[in-house]
């Protein structure tokens, strides 16, 4: 990546599956985006609030590719 390129955190409509926030989140740090999938699967394991809340947040906060 070059200087002038500046990576911005959005939404992916290409890597999405419900509302796009683990593509997004594959995208920006360069991992693919079933490492970020899986991880919230484990954190929704113990009841589901940790795992679907931090998603949610992440829904709200994260802009969607245009």
């Amino acid at each position: 990546m070059s200087h002038s390129e500046k990576r911005v955190l959005r939404r992916s409509r290409r890597e999405r599956i419900l509302a796009g926030v683990c593509g997004g989140l594959g995208e920006f740090f360069g991992l693919s985006p079933i490492w970020f999938r899986l991880a919230f699967i484990i954190a929704a394991l113990p009841g589901g609030i940790p795992g679907l809340l931090a998603y949610l947040i992440l829904w709200i906060i994260i802009p969607s590719e245009r």
